[in-house]
């Protein structure tokens, strides 16, 4: 590669933020192959945010980015293994807002620790998460749903993509808010979930929008509410939770590029510059929001000060639901 064409594209991608280390750290990943960690199966929604990331990650870097699905235990799975990793640039996980702030207070023996086992790269996107039932349910809305629950206590069960997830814990929190209560079924990811909401072996699912979006649209899904503060454009006729009578109720999945702690700093900034830079572009945003997501841009700095926010929310969260796992 041309040095001086190099110099400019990145400093170009790196517009706006300190501390550009130059084409140096670029150039060691050039041509290397990037392990892109996703904690949770193919399909799922980190999966639908990962992979045209990864794709335009490996292109702005000239480097080959292979996902690596690998789930379980609400995403720690993964997660642990990218911290174990060596601090090279070449492993990355795509964390969550379950790996990176609700399974700390979650999980009793966590195998990792959310911040000094990691180096914050940037927040990738948020979605909210969507309540969703077979079409031919009769639910329609979410007093159809608590009017259910409190005929029949336990009776009804909801899907999430496992423990300790924003799914799962949503669902928990709407039981609290409105005294009612469901039976949770955890799976290994939002894929086997949805197959066994399809398949009619539960009656709900919670999960962020984008991995139930294509059902709904098409008609075999319904959705019932969304656990955002305010509706989303592309269910413009869906209705949030706080609008359906529980003011002040929001929950917001994320996802967000992290690496192995003591990353170099030169590279961390190459990262961050190229991930800012994929996340602002027309390319990415084309992929998510039609399928409801929606790309965000957080410095690193502000990343990790969003994520110290995000891990005391989800804390009270979960302790106000009394949700643990060992």
């Amino acid at each position: 590669m041309d040095r001086r064409l190099f110099v400019r594209t990145a400093s170009a991608a790196a517009m706006g933020l300190s501390g550009w280390p130059g084409s140096a750290a670029a150039q060691s990943l050039a041509g290397q192959q990037i392990r892109l960690m996703v904690p949770f199966p193919a399909g799922g929604p980190t999966d639908i945010v990962a992979r045209p990331l990864g794709h335009l990650l490996g292109e702005a870097l000239k480097a080959t980015v292979v996902i690596d699905n690998r789930g379980g235990a609400g995403g720690a799975i993964g997660a642990h293994a990218v911290a174990r990793s060596a601090p090279d640039g070449t492993t990355l996980l795509m964390g969550t807002v379950g790996t990176h702030a609700i399974n700390t207070a979650f999980y009793k023996k966590l195998p990792y620790d959310a911040v000094r086992d990691f180096t914050p790269i940037g927040l990738v996107a948020k979605a909210p998460v969507a309540i969703v039932v077979q079409a031919a349910q009769p639910m329609k809305a979410v007093a159809d749903l608590v009017e259910a629950a409190k005929r029949a206590p336990g009776k009804l069960s909801y899907g999430s993509a496992g423990y300790g997830t924003p799914g799962h814990l949503t669902g928990e929190m709407l039981c609290q808010a409105a005294g009612i209560k469901l039976q949770h079924v955890p799976y290994k990811g939002s894929a086997p979930a949805l197959t066994d909401l399809l398949g009619g072996r539960t009656q709900l699912m919670f999960d962020p929008l984008q991995s139930v979006l294509s059902h709904v649209q098409s008609g075999s899904l319904r959705a019932i509410a969304l656990s955002s503060r305010d509706r989303v454009p592309i269910l413009p006729a869906v209705a949030t939770i706080t609008e359906s009578g529980y003011p002040e109720f929001e929950t917001t999945a994320w996802w967000g590029l992290f690496a192995p702690a003591k990353l170099p700093d030169a590279v961390a900034a190459t990262l961050a510059a190229a991930i800012e830079e994929i996340v602002r572009s027309e390319s990415f945003r084309s992929r998510l929001e039609p399928l409801g997501a929606v790309p965000t841009v957080l410095s690193r700095g502000a990343f990790a000060a969003f994520q110290a926010g995000e891990l005391a929310k989800w804390g009270k969260a979960v302790r106000d639901s009394g949700a643990t796992m060992e």
